[in-house]
């Protein structure tokens, strides 16, 4: 609003004063009055209404408990960076009281910040690692510096930027990465040592993951040391065959730079990858012979000096087997295997326990839900530990002392994450966390304590340590009261849990609603509906408002009714919900969409005209599947970062899920949106970054080609040099004010 001068005002006033002083009490008077009224009005203003800037410039934003390690006993290791000094300081959990320093940059400002930090065996060296630069989602090149606690001295570990540096069990050496190759620094003489020497960009990789294992498989270091650090065990990547991808980046250069990188897409090569092991007395290599296998999806220190384990699986990855790896002979012996009529997920079997009898515990998906198993050191299954029709969602571990396992499940329901202990005989199980709304845990090093993390839909996230025999609360750290009182003042619209039926008229969906303040049920509203539904996925939670909640809020102001559901396929639910969409990826999900579309309008809740969905990534190629397969439901759809044919995604996830393009033709055909552009009938906005590595940009310049070939208007935006986020500046900010704005003139209308 333009500012409006009182000059004339003022002017005509004092003419009309009899005495100066009348005119100077008057306007006393007035000043007085106009600060009250500023005081009373601007909290108001300034806390009942909010912007998408205000979300995404981090008003809203929990405080969380950054950066802290288990350490020794009930102690942990905490980053600190306050007044502009970074520091590492030790706390007492019991009492969540700061006790020792054990660096600190005063003295060393080559270190600003460090990104990463670990311990030597012995805790006298510190590795940190400063100026990060990320490459993909989990791996980074940085700067290594090593810091001696006794001498208190500071130096670099390579002269380059390097990766995945971990210390020897004896503390006396370093492995770390770089140009494709392994090293080690000797921590007694200084030097540095190659370990491989044949590793090329886009050719062969040492210790370190190719693109699509660090995607889908989540992890970067692929290398382990044996119990005594006298043996390394690594992965070794011949991408050579591996078909390669290229990006542009445009930048502010006058000509833009390539980048160039092996990507396997469903039906492809996917590197060859070999397990080797490295002795560091006599600097001998050999490749030890694991069979028939596609991927190596895991390996793990063994459970004594002269033994690894290894993981492989089939390509169709419905077959994980687990081997003994004897370091000297380097002969594989198959302990036990898994396997399922459709897929292993394997972030449900990929953490090994060991008991001191050389037993294992071992949580995996190919029962009915997941759950944890025992077996003998010979690989035989004692026992399933944990049952029910329910999943368990993360192994914390096994406390030796108490005899006793930890782990988060949806016992409490599949929309609520809780913790839980129980014996090695499935029994004496206690709950040790509210049964509602959504717990983590981190154990300390004696399984005494845990920090507890803890949301719900009404209730930031808190932080507190508990007590892991009976889940007593002894410590408040963190509560972001402060956040709650902040939200509570915008009038948010709750969100109400409710079910959907599924298209085959019988399956409960998981979803919520969120009515405008002046809801009336004889009225029907612009509905926006907002999903995922990727396989084992949940987008209807009981845990605190994401940035995406934030937005959905300034929508029903608006006057929308916002939906979250989750289709069959998703997760939470056990393995016959999450499996139907074995083969048919975007089938059930598609069919799902459209049914709640329809019960909204039946219900009364929906304009027929005015239903709109939404999502980014296999969201956006479920809102491209819904406005093509289903426009009879569907008027308005924005499709982010979308899959538009599942040829142009990566064998190891698409394969999982959909066998190979030339196995399933069909599967991959009958639920691609680009063989439905002709059935485009409502408003469409299409969105990608040019530099995403994970789903191309490919997909949508795909699809933006087959619309305009038979003429189907549609709306598009591109965010050059943006990866699969699209953050960086102000980009989410223009990004949510074009959905923002799309969504008013298509769908409030």
């Amino acid at each position: 609003m333009p500012f409006r001068s009182t000059k004339q005002h003022i002017t005509i006033f004092f003419y009309k004063l009899t005495s100066v002083f009348a005119y100077i009490i008057y306007m006393m008077k007035k000043l007085i009055t106009s600060l009250l009224l500023v005081f009373m009005i601007a909290p108001v203003i300034s806390q009942s209404s909010f912007t998408i800037e205000d979300i995404w410039m981090g008003k809203f934003r929990p405080d969380f408990l950054y950066g802290f390690e288990p350490y020794q006993g009930h102690l942990v290791t905490k980053a600190d960076f306050e007044h502009g000094v970074f520091s590492i300081n030790v706390y007492d959990v019991f009492r969540w009281k700061k006790t020792e320093t054990l660096f600190s940059n005063k003295n060393y400002r080559e270190i600003p910040y460090a990104y990463d930090y670990s311990f030597s065996p012995d805790l006298n060296y510190i590795l940190m690692a400063s100026e990060w630069h990320p490459v993909y989602r989990y791996s980074a090149w940085g700067k290594y510096y090593l810091y001696n606690r006794r001498e208190d001295k500071l130096k670099a570990l390579d002269e380059d930027y390097i990766q995945i540096p971990t210390f020897s069990p004896s503390g006396d050496k370093i492995v770390f990465f770089k140009d494709n190759n392994l090293f080690y620094k000797d921590l007694s003489t200084g030097d540095t040592t190659p370990i491989t020497r044949d590793g090329k960009k886009n050719e062969i990789i040492n210790g370190k993951t190719d693109w699509v294992y660090e995607e889908e498989f989540s992890f970067v270091k692929a290398y382990e040391w044996n119990t005594n650090g006298t043996y390394l065990g690594f992965q070794r990547f011949d991408e050579s065959q591996v078909p390669e991808f290229t990006m542009i980046e445009y930048m502010d250069a006058l000509y833009p730079q390539t980048v160039t990188f092996k990507y396997p897409k469903a039906g492809e090569n996917n590197s060859k990858v070999t397990f080797h092991i490295f002795h560091f007395e006599t600097g001998e290599t050999k490749q030890i012979e694991l069979g028939d296998y596609e991927y190596i999806p895991r390996i793990f220190q063994g459970r004594n000096a002269d033994e690894f384990l290894v993981m492989t699986m089939n390509r169709h990855q419905n077959l994980l087997k687990l081997f003994s790896v004897d370091v000297r002979s380097g002969k594989a012996k198959l302990l036990t295997q898994l396997e399922d009529e459709k897929y292993i997920e394997l972030e449900n079997s990929d953490h090994l326990v060991f008991l001191k009898d050389g037993s294992f515990l071992w949580p995996n998906d190919t029962g009915a839900y997941t759950h944890i198993y025992h077996y003998n050191k010979n690989g035989k299954l004692i026992r399933q530990i944990t049952k029910g029709p329910w999943d368990v969602t993360n192994f914390y571990g096994y406390d030796p002392k108490t005899k006793r396992l930890f782990y988060q499940s949806t016992e409490s329901g599949s929309i609520n994450r809780a913790v839980y202990s129980i014996d090695l005989k499935g029994k004496n199980k206690k709950l040790l966390t509210p049964a509602n709304g959504t717990s983590s845990a981190e154990f300390t090093k004696d399984f005494k304590f845990f920090i507890h993390t803890y949301s719900s839909v009404d209730k930031p996230y808190e932080f507190t340590v508990r007590k892991s025999t009976s889940g007593e609360k002894v410590k408040l750290i963190k509560d972001n009261s402060k956040l709650l009182k902040k939200v509570q003042a915008l009038d948010f619209q709750p969100k109400k849990f409710v079910h959907f039926k599924a298209a085959d008229g019988e399956t409960d969906l998981n979803a919520y609603i969120i009515y405008p303040a002046d809801y009336n049920p004889n009225q029907k509203y612009p509905v926006l509906i907002t999903q995922y539904n990727g396989p084992g996925s949940q987008t209807v939670r009981n845990s605190w408002h994401s940035a995406n909640d934030f937005f959905h809020q300034l929508l029903v102001k608006e006057g929308f009714v916002i939906v979250g559901v989750d289709t069959r396929g998703t997760g939470g639910r056990g393995n016959a919900f999450k499996k139907i969409t074995y083969k048919q990826l975007g089938k059930y999900e598609t069919e799902d969409l459209q049914a709640v579309g329809k019960q909204l309008i039946e219900q009364g809740v929906a304009d027929p005209d005015r239903i709109g969905i939404w999502g980014w990534s296999y969201g956006g190629f479920m809102a491209s599947n819904a406005i093509l397969k289903a426009n009879d439901i569907f008027d308005v759809a924005i499709s982010v970062a979308p899959v538009t044919n599942w040829r142009f995604y990566d064998t190891v996830y698409t394969e999982r899920y959909m066998q190979t393009p030339q196995e399933n033709p069909e599967g991959y055909d009958e639920n691609s949106p680009l063989y439905f552009a002709e059935q485009l009938k409502g408003k469409f906005l299409l969105v990608h970054g040019t530099a995403d590595d994970n789903v191309h940009v490919q997909n949508s310049m795909r699809l933006a080609k087959r619309l305009q070939e038979i003429d189907k208007p549609f709306e598009m935006m591109i965010y050059p040099d943006r990866n699969h986020g699209i953050y960086g500046g102000k980009t989410r900010i223009h990004l949510y004010k074009l959905i923002y704005s799309f969504l008013i003139e298509n769908l409030k209308k």
